[in-house]
């Protein structure tokens, strides 16, 4: 009986994603086959990721391997034998690499526990797709949402004066300024939320149509109301934006137009659906409804206290900021104008609960919160001490039918305290902050009411939310973001192919010569330095009207050259650089038997030159797959080697067709 075949799975990338995640990627697989291993390796390359792993191929491999100098996303392979060096160990010793998986002397990533969270995770995003949308959007969300509440908190407390409009910071001030920026980054939050709800739906073409969305939303001038529609409202901009932009990109379009679609005809149009729909559909009914709310919460004066004050709480924390919180804020400041101060007292006690009892709840039932959102905790705790509701805003999020019944049912029951107790609130803001500052009547009755309301938050989180290891995890926004440069997968991702990496059905280049030809070929280049041959292939794309201006397609080949060289080994450069002096994309090769000085990274000299020219406003990323296959194919030593053998430009011509 055969023994059981090793199976390995693998990613690669580099920084420019061009050359070595491709040569890496060929080593590897050429390594594998040759040990008897089978291999599938996931490449991150400029059109992004291609030959994806997918969750069985993970679970069924013996080790992974990861030649990379970018920062990848290791947490779908916890709990496997795991080797991680640079791309250049991909290149150049993905033998020893294997072996080490097979000889045992990979160290296991990650544990047990967080493999299954991991599990869990990847089962609940592909079972509930909207999930997994709306926590890519909570996950760029919350940087903005700390930033801002920590900012306004430390204004406040080190610049604020309590007075009878409110907390007022005097103008002119440093801390006016700091009030200033934190408001500023608040202001992003809802757009944020929108942008990459959107983005994770349709990718880059859903990012504007979100975000202006989400502005929208924000801003309730835009269809005659006070408040706005808080960060529901970004939610619901943020599905819309996206789906409209799916749909339009799989729309069947003539091929001149493909190129523009996803850069202005699918960002404009979906932007005037998102805003037209919000500003004449969605807009009016939330304008008149937070109307009729300001009204009605007038017409309760003097009815019973108990029911107003619950009512007062369920507004102030079910949107935790949004216009429900609005037109409550906004009632019980009117009535501080008429000296009616126990209105805003409940209010003051209900504001702060939401964000101290999560962040109390994300500390003590460990079980129940996830590492990230102990952290995000932290800030929610410290922004509720300074009455800033929004800090409960990340968790209502992640987990809505949890969380927010147990913050309104809270909030509900400091209100009710507050009220009994006679609290009252002389200025328009809540939270710890005001009682400290001597604006609250009655300043222990009011701490009273809030540790009751917290206290009845944490009972509620830990009657309703399950520990995160039975199945059902909250993905943490820490847990969430996405490494620079590498976008979330989307429905949008996964419809691409890799025969097609920009997503249209028709690509021009299909093979390496369709971009050069005979006339773009130099078997013997006279220069000997490194500049002296950049310039005399520069001088044959000249000659052969590809580029319009010499000096400044040149400045673009060596400002990429200053980045790091182009050199990748074994005799081979491969110069490359977009210009606006480019006309179209093309390659000219070149070949010099002594060799050139290129600082390649194994020392050797360049014999093979390939020098790639790209238009700088180039949308269409198809030469990057012909860049991708030459990579690959250059890895082949009978192909480099007849490559410095051919005595003609015609054999050289039909030795470079076989790059397809």
């Amino acid at each position: 009986m055969s023994e059981k075949k090793i199976k390995i799975v693998a990613m690669t990338a580099c920084p420019v994603g061009i050359a070595h995640t491709y040569m890496a990627a060929e080593n590897l697989e050429k390594a594998a086959e040759k040990m008897g291993v089978e291999m599938k390796v996931e490449t991150h390359g400029s059109i992004g990721i291609e030959n994806e792993l997918t969750p069985q191929e993970i679970d069924e491999a013996d080790g992974v391997i990861i030649a990379s100098d970018t920062g990848l996303d290791k947490s779908r392979f916890v709990g496997k034998p795991m080797i991680s060096k640079g791309v250049q160990a991909g290149i150049r010793e993905p033998e020893q690499m294997i072996q080490q998986i097979i000889d045992g002397q990979a160290s296991v990533y990650g544990n047990a526990k967080d493999k299954q969270q991991v599990q869990a995770e990847t089962k609940r995003n592909k079972e509930n797709p909207i999930y997994k949308h709306l926590m890519q959007g909570v996950s760029y969300m919350v940087p903005f949402v700390v930033v801002g509440g920590l900012l306004i908190a430390v204004a406040l407390t080190l610049g604020g004066e309590p007075t009878a409009e409110g907390i007022v910071i005097p103008e002119n001030t440093i801390w006016s300024t700091i009030n200033d920026i934190g408001g500023a980054a608040m202001t992003f939050m809802v757009p944020i939320l929108s942008a990459f709800i959107a983005y994770s739906i349709a990718d880059r073409p859903g990012l504007v149509p979100g975000m202006i969305g989400g502005l929208i939303a924000a801003d309730g001038s835009f269809y005659g109301s006070e408040t706005g529609a808080g960060f529901i409202g970004g939610i619901i901009s943020g599905f819309l934006a996206g789906y409209i932009a799916l749909s339009l990109k799989k729309l069947k379009v003539p091929k001149a137009l493909q190129s523009v679609m996803p850069i202005i005809f699918i960002p404009i149009l979906s932007s005037l659906a998102v805003g037209l729909l919000f500003v004449f559909v969605i807009g009016q009914p939330i304008a008149a409804l937070f109307s009729g709310l300001s009204t009605w919460l007038a017409s309760m004066q003097g009815s019973s206290e108990i029911l107003l004050a619950l009512i007062l709480g369920a507004m102030i924390s079910v949107d935790m900021g949004g216009p429900f919180n609005k037109v409550a804020f906004l009632f019980g400041s009117g009535m501080i104008a008429e000296g009616n101060y126990r209105i805003m007292g409940p209010i003051a006690v209900a504001i702060c609960i939401p964000p101290i009892g999560l962040g109390l709840a994300s500390l003590v039932m460990k079980k129940k919160f996830s590492k990230g959102e102990r952290e995000t905790g932290k800030a929610s705790l410290t922004m509720g001490l300074f009455g800033i509701t929004e800090g409960a805003i990340p968790f209502a999020s992640q987990d809505p039918l949890r969380v927010i019944p147990s913050i309104v049912v809270g909030s509900m029951a400091g209100s009710v305290s507050a009220t009994l107790g006679n609290v009252g609130d002389r200025v328009a803001h809540g939270g710890p902050i005001v009682a400290v500052l001597g604006a609250v009547d009655n300043v222990v009755w009011f701490f009273v009411s809030v540790l009751i309301g917290v206290a009845v938050t944490i009972l509620m989180l830990r009657l309703l939310k399950k520990d995160i290891d039975q199945g059902e995890p909250v993905i943490s926004a820490a847990d969430q973001v996405q490494p620079a440069g590498q976008p979330a997968a989307s429905p949008a991702n996964e419809t691409k192919t890799a025969a097609d990496p920009t997503g249209n059905e028709n690509v021009e280049i299909s093979k390496l010569t369709d971009i050069l030809t005979e006339d773009l070929i130099e078997l013997n280049l006279n220069n000997a330095t490194k500049e002296g041959a950049i310039d005399e292939l520069i001088a044959k794309l000249a000659k052969h009207q590809a580029i319009t201006s010499e000096a400044d397609f040149k400045a673009a080949i060596l400002a990429r050259e200053e980045e790091s060289t182009t050199g990748i080994g074994m005799n081979i450069a491969i110069p490359h650089g977009k210009s606006a002096a480019v006309k179209e994309p093309c390659v000219v090769f070149g070949r010099r038997e002594e060799g050139i000085d290129w600082e390649s990274l194994d020392g050797s000299p360049a014999k093979l030159i390939f020098m790639i020219a790209v238009p700088a406003d180039n949308k269409n990323d198809a030469h990057l797959k012909i860049l991708q296959m030459l990579s690959r194919r250059l890895m082949d030593d009978q192909f480099r080697e007849a490559l410095l053998n051919v005595t003609t430009k015609e054999e050289a011509y039909d030795l470079l067709k076989t790059v397809a």
